[in-house]
């Protein structure tokens, strides 16, 4: 289980730092989907890309530390409840929101499992402590 949630954090990282990077650069086709078809403005489109940048760096670094993991990876579960609200109001349908909705999950299955994680080795630590 322990490498399954390391794997799936290194593909939410990698995956995130691709998207941000894509509205960041104002990628012409994030600009017309966030203003014409959202009904977002670009300075938006901009806030998301850095959020997403920001999480995946934090998902890397949580490889190292890892209580920044539950931050992160709720940030990142955050944005793509975001995403999958916004897909939906736009009227494109779930067939297009799958993709935020997968990603939403995946990233709310490494929230929950680092932090139980994190929780078991301070339980254990504490015992340990007591001993």
């Amino acid at each position: 289980m322990k490498w399954t949630v390391r794997i799936l954090q290194g593909l939410l990282a990698v995956g995130f730092l691709l998207f941000g990077f894509m509205k960041v650069s104002a990628n012409p086709m994030q600009v017309d989907a966030f203003n014409n078809i959202y009904g977002y403005g670009t300075a938006f489109m901009y806030i998301v890309g850095i959020i997403e940048i920001i999480a995946a760096i934090g998902l890397i670094i949580g490889y190292w530390k890892k209580n920044l993991v539950p931050i992160f990876s709720g940030l990142l579960a955050i944005v793509m409840a975001g995403a999958v609200f916004t897909h939906l109001i736009a009227g494109q349908g779930f067939g297009v929101a799958m993709t935020p909705f997968i990603l939403f999950i995946l990233a709310i299955i490494v929230f929950y499992s680092q932090r139980r994680l994190i929780n078991i080795t301070t339980v254990v630590k504490k015992g340990e402590a007591s001993l």
